[in-house]
Formats: structure tokens, sequence, C-alpha cells
């Protein structure tokens, strides 16, 4: 009787073992955080114990940043040729004067000239920085060279055929800062690599006429679009301009560019950053009110990417960096607050059941890592936070180079399920340029800080 009592007291610890254990599995938490085979609170160690992280934890070795870069370059220098061909019958053009209306741009997985394209673009000139593997360097130089002969030679060509069509129409003729703001910022950036031909400098000054003269502004002057409603200010068209006129700055020593973006990066943030989320809204119309605050998480980080770009050309003594600086302290930690345990930030900042995004994640630790770099953010701080992050997107480039979990291009939404519902694809543009930044200044932060794990925790001294 007493043996049966017992093997019924014996089934039921079983059962209840088990049922432990079969929720900890639901959880999607790994038994062994909880016990060890081996020993116990008395012979083990159990802080120690591994934990089952999601995505990679620690410290990469600059070897494994270097490969992941090696991948995407060598994914994009075989999928974005930079030549000529016959529309109709797909005939190569070598001979650049022999282009006419029915010439195009080779086809490949991407455009050579888009905004998108302007950020890989200065991505491969910081990865080549980084590591000092020249390839990098050139895929940019190559390519703004060949942009730069094509505008040459379809100059000449209209002024004796007047409205044909060109290959270049979005740079002879800019209809919006997509067209004109980012680019811009890599072909100068270019310039100063070395190697580029003069016929890039008219591009490039033609580009900045139009964001200083043409692109529609409010009232007082902040840069805006008709679109999707009258008088709407985008929060990507921080990217789309200032860096550009920053980087004219730098070219032409002219004071009037650094005032100009400093003055843009107030007039958006006076209306767009909140301040008790320490986040930027996704869109501003004029007249709209009560104003739906949607925290897409690429157009915060096209505003985090700008903070970087305007403290790295603004001068020591200019009279704004003190508030662009300031900016990104409050910027980052509304950031901080919100990075997934995976490494990754969602689809919407601050909605933790949006989907996980590759783009934004990338330049989070693109600016992040750059901004410890520099000084600018405390390293012990903010320095995990950016490897965690850069750890998470290597995970999203596969073994062909391509990165996976981006967000395809995204107009403005007033309502979440726009956002959420965004299709990703391994072809949308925005992913690239991200993450060969990202890798560029990981790269640097793990050469420059020492290291230390510290009860299995990522240490910065």
């Amino acid at each position: 009787m007493c043996y049966s009592k017992y093997r019924v007291k014996s089934l039921r610890l079983g059962l209840s073992i088990c049922l432990f254990v079969l929720c900890l599995l639901k959880n999607n938490t790994t038994y062994a955080q909880y016990t060890t085979a081996k020993g116990n609170d008395a012979n083990t160690p159990l802080h120690l114990l591994k934990p089952a992280y999601v995505t990679p934890y620690g410290v990469p070795r600059q070897t494994e940043i270097k490969a992941v870069l090696d991948r995407v370059y060598h994914y994009l220098d075989a999928v974005t040729p930079y030549q000529l061909q016959d529309k109709q019958s797909g005939t190569a053009i070598t001979d650049i004067s022999k282009a006419n209306a029915n010439t195009i741009f080779k086809p490949g997985d991407f455009r050579l000239i888009s905004y998108e394209w302007g950020v890989a673009y200065t991505g491969m000139l910081e990865a080549g920085a980084a590591t000092g593997d020249k390839k990098f360097t050139d895929y940019s130089v190559n390519r703004i060279n060949f942009i730069g002969d094509v505008v040459a030679h379809y100059k000449n060509y209209l002024k004796t055929n007047p409205g044909a069509a060109t290959p270049v129409a979005s740079v002879l003729q800019p209809k919006a800062l997509d067209d004109a703001g980012s680019i811009t910022a890599a072909m100068i950036k270019t310039i100063r690599a070395g190697g580029v031909k003069t016929n890039v400098r008219p591009v490039i000054d033609n580009y900045i006429n139009y964001i200083m003269t043409k692109e529609f502004r409010l009232s007082d002057g902040t840069l805006a679009r008709n679109r999707p409603l009258l008088n709407t200010l985008w929060l990507d068209d921080l990217y789309m301009s200032l860096p550009a006129l920053a980087q004219m700055g730098v070219l032409t020593g002219d004071k009037k560019y650094f005032d100009e973006a400093v003055k843009q990066y107030q007039l958006f943030s006076k209306r767009m950053f909140n301040h008790q989320k320490g986040l930027y809204m996704h869109g501003w119309v004029q007249g709209m009110e009560p104003h739906p605050q949607f925290h897409w998480a690429r157009a915060n980080g096209w505003a985090l990417l700008t903070k970087i770009e305007l403290l790295d050309a603004l001068p020591a003594n200019h009279p704004g960096r003190a508030m662009v600086l300031n900016m990104l302290k409050e910027h980052a930690e509304g950031l901080a607050r919100l990075q997934d345990k995976t490494g990754f930030w969602h689809q919407l900042l601050d909605r933790n059941d949006s989907y996980l995004e590759t783009s934004a994640t990338a330049i989070y630790a693109y600016c992040i890592a750059r901004a410890v770099n520099k000084g600018w953010l405390d390293a012990r701080a903010y320095g995990p936070m950016a490897m965690l992050a850069w750890n998470a997107v290597s995970t999203k480039v596969n073994t062909d180079g391509q990165v996976e979990g981006t967000c395809v291009g995204t107009g403005m939404g007033f309502d979440p399920a726009f956002y959420y519902y965004r299709p990703v694809n391994n072809f949308a543009a925005h992913g690239y340029g991200p993450v060969l930044l990202a890798g560029a200044e990981m790269y640097k932060l793990v050469q420059k800080f020492n290291f230390d794990i510290n009860d299995s925790a990522v240490q910065l001294k």
C-alpha cells in the first residue's frame, strides 16, 4: 500500500517536472538556463551558464566583420554594372559618345542613380577607409565617374536633340529631394577619396542648386512636399537634403551651406521630435490637428544619420553644433530604451508587435558606433548597444551577400496597419548602404576599444 502511494507521488512529481519543462519550451526558453546535469548551486558557478541567445552575442572579430562586408561587396559588384545598352536590342554600347534616346543603363538588381544608392556609395567608401581594402573605394569611384561621363554626354546631346529621352533625366532635371541629396553627398565624399573626374563637379552644382532654390518650401523656408497632402514634412527629407548641404560646405568652405543645414534641422525638429519619447514622428502635415504620431524606424534612422553627417561636417566653432550634439544624445537615449532583446528594432519603434526591421537597425548600429568612436556618446553606455545591433544585422546577410528583412520603400500613412504590413524584400535597396556603413564602423570600434566579458555581459573599457 505504501509502495503504491510512493509510486503515485513519484508519478505526480514526474508529471510536474514534465509540465515545467514544457512551459519553458513553450516560452522559447532553454531548460539548460535553469539547471545543469553536472552541478548545483553549491558546486557550480551557475551565473556562468551559457544563455540561449537568439542572435549572436559578444565581440565580433574584425575578420568576421570583413567577411560580411566582402559578401555584400561581391554581390553588389556583380549586380550593378556600370554600362550602357540599346533599349530594344540589348546590345552593349561601349562608346558613350554614341548613346542616344534609345540608350539605357544596363539593367541590374539595383539602380545606379537613387537616394538608396547614394547611401551605398558612401557605405563603400567607409568600408574602404576602415579596412584598407581598395575594392570598396573603387566601387564608388568607378560608378560616380561613369555617371559623370554619361551626364556630360547627354548635356551636349540634348543641345541638338531637345526633349529626347535620357537615362540621366533625374540628374539633369531633379524633381525631388530624393533625386538630389543623398547622391550629392556621396559624390562629394568620392571626390575626397580621389580619382574622380572633373565632370562630376557640374553634376554636384546642379543638384545643390535644386535643393537651395527649387525644392518646395513652407512659408518659413522649411523644405517640404505637397504629397500625400499639401504642406507635408517628411522626416526622410532630413537625410535627402542636409548631408548634401553640409558636404557642400566642406567642399567649398562657404558657411551658408552649414547655416542652411542647421536651420533646416531646427525647423524639422521643432515640429517632429517628441522629447518625451526621444523619437521623431514620420510625417507632419500643416494644419492637421490632432496629429497622429507614427515612429517609423527607418525614418528615425535617416534623422539619426543626418545628425552624424552634420557633426562630421560642421566646423568645431559653428554655433549650431552644440544643439545637434544634444539632439543626438536625446535621440540615442530614446532608441536605447526600445532595442529588442534580439538586437533589432521594430518597424514601429514603440510597438513591439510590429516586425523586426534590418535597414533601420543597421543605420542605428552605424550611427551609435560612429558616435562612440568619435567620443560624442559614452562608449560604456552605448558600445554594447551598437555591438548587439551589428551582431543582429550580420545574421541578415545571406551567403549570396543579399540583405534580408528590409522594409521596401515606404510613403506616409496615418494608421498603424500601413506600417505593420509593409513588405520586406531582399531587393529593397535601402538595406545595403546601411549594412556597409555599420560593418565599416564596427570594424573600427573593435579595433579602438578594449572589451571584457563580465558575467557573460559585454563591457567596454
